[in-house]
């Protein structure tokens, strides 16, 4: 199952083109949030998108109905297709189908039409008559796939995956599987969450997940550095068309990346915790390689999850030791969270398409604001500056709230397997 085309809706610049430059260059695009006032949060900075709906052609009537990460889904997957070349038109819409992954679903929504109805938390009966008409849609994240499913026509399996943090990795592998049952021939996948919100930032706040470096918000997120301090929240989507190896081939598609394995765990272990010793994400690793049938040694470059905590970077550092060996040592590894921040669900997705980017240009995009290594992270993560790198065998992990660990693995489908 390969990759035809990618949309990508991120801070910093709306579509793949504008990400890749903001990820090649280094640049961040983490601010003091605008989209409320946070002087009540402990953390007051986010990655946020400059995002008009009605600028980029929806109608008042999908802006009245979709909650933002909805129309952020959609708005990649309008980008996706385009770029795919497929004509739509011309697959039969049972055979097409869509999974969309998210982690908190329409938040920001509901955060909205909480206070429109509570008339901004006065009234402890509230008055549903004020609420949007399509309140609803807001409740059930499957609207997501839904909308998304009526804006290319696909007829065929629709499916909402929400595994954390890792949903953005778990909903592109789920439709991989899809395709391989036979269930369908095309696949528009990928991953949507839009959290900025007060809601969200009092639960971060509320465990001390989220930076509180509020004075310096365009170096605050600071994966593998030793003066980290917390994830900066983000927003975001990407969405991506999968078909079939030979099928892409007969047509002439542009072909980004296949997919050539997938993997997840779960440590059993505790909500929010990790331990230090990485063990479920190197299983979920090695299963992934297995799956591709490739040596740990062909790995070229490894899209780290890298949130900015002391608890995510060493346990993943320990997994890439325990699943790679010493080749963990000689691979670049990088954070793209230190430039777009952490978009909860839909991070995994956006990380999957800043993997085949990178196999497309052979770039490793760099860590931003890695200034002083924490010596327990001790591996190459390519600190500030992209670096020029062959990169043919692309390795990108996700961990996620419940112990969920996710490995997938991007290679060029003329490599050869072992």
């Amino acid at each position: 199952m390969v990759i035809t085309g990618i949309g990508v809706t991120a801070p910093g610049g709306i579509g793949r083109k504008n990400f890749w430059s903001l990820l090649s260059e280094g640049r961040t695009a983490t601010r003091g949030i605008t989209f409320f006032d946070p002087s009540q949060f402990r953390s007051q900075v986010a990655a946020e998108i400059d995002f008009d709906p009605e600028a980029h052609g929806f109608s008042p009537h999908e802006i009245r109905r979709m909650d933002r990460a909805a129309l952020l889904a959609v708005l990649s997957a309008r980008e996706a297709v385009a770029d795919s070349g497929l004509d739509f038109a011309g697959v039969d819409p049972h055979r097409m189908g869509v999974t969309i992954g998210s982690a908190v679903g329409a938040t920001m929504g509901l955060d909205q039409e909480y206070r429109v109805v509570s008339d901004g938390g006065r009234l402890d009966l509230v008055d549903h008559h004020y609420a949007v008409p399509h309140l609803y849609n807001h409740f059930v994240p499957s609207s997501f796939a839904a909308e998304v499913a009526w804006e290319v026509g696909a007829e065929g399996p629709a499916t909402v995956v929400s595994t954390g943090c890792t949903s953005g990795i778990d909903s592109v592998g789920h439709a991989v599987d899809v395709i391989r049952e036979g269930t369908a021939d095309v696949m528009v996948t990928g991953a949507s969450d839009a959290p900025i919100s007060p809601i969200t930032m009092a639960c971060f706040d509320a465990i001390k997940a989220t930076t509180a470096r509020n004075d310096d918000a365009e170096h605050a997120s600071r994966p593998f550095d030793g003066t980290r301090n917390g994830f900066v929240l983000g927003e975001g989507s990407a969405v991506f068309v999968l078909e079939e190896l030979e099928s892409a081939r007969r047509r002439g598609a542009h072909i980004y990346a296949e997919i050539a394995g997938y993997a997840s765990r779960c440590n059993a272990f505790h909500m929010t915790g990790l331990r230090p010793d990485g063990n479920e994400m190197a299983e979920a690793i090695r299963v992934a390689l297995g799956e591709a049938r490739l040596p740990a040694d062909s790995v070229d470059y490894i899209n780290a999850h890298g949130s900015g905590t002391k608890q995510n970077d060493r346990h993943e550092t320990a997994a890439f030791k325990k699943s790679l060996g010493d080749h963990a040592y000689r691979t670049p590894v990088s954070s793209i969270k230190s430039m777009v921040g952490h978009s909860l669900g839909a991070i995994g997705s956006i990380e999957i398409a800043a993997s085949a980017l990178a196999m497309e240009h052979h770039v490793v995009p760099p860590t931003a604001n890695l200034h002083t290594p924490d010596p327990e992270c001790d591996l190459d993560y390519v600190p500030l500056t992209a670096r020029e790198h062959r990169t043919d065998t692309v390795l990108s992990v996700g961990s996620g709230f419940g112990g969920f660990q996710s490995a997938m693995v991007l290679a060029r489908p003329d490599r050869s397997v072992a």
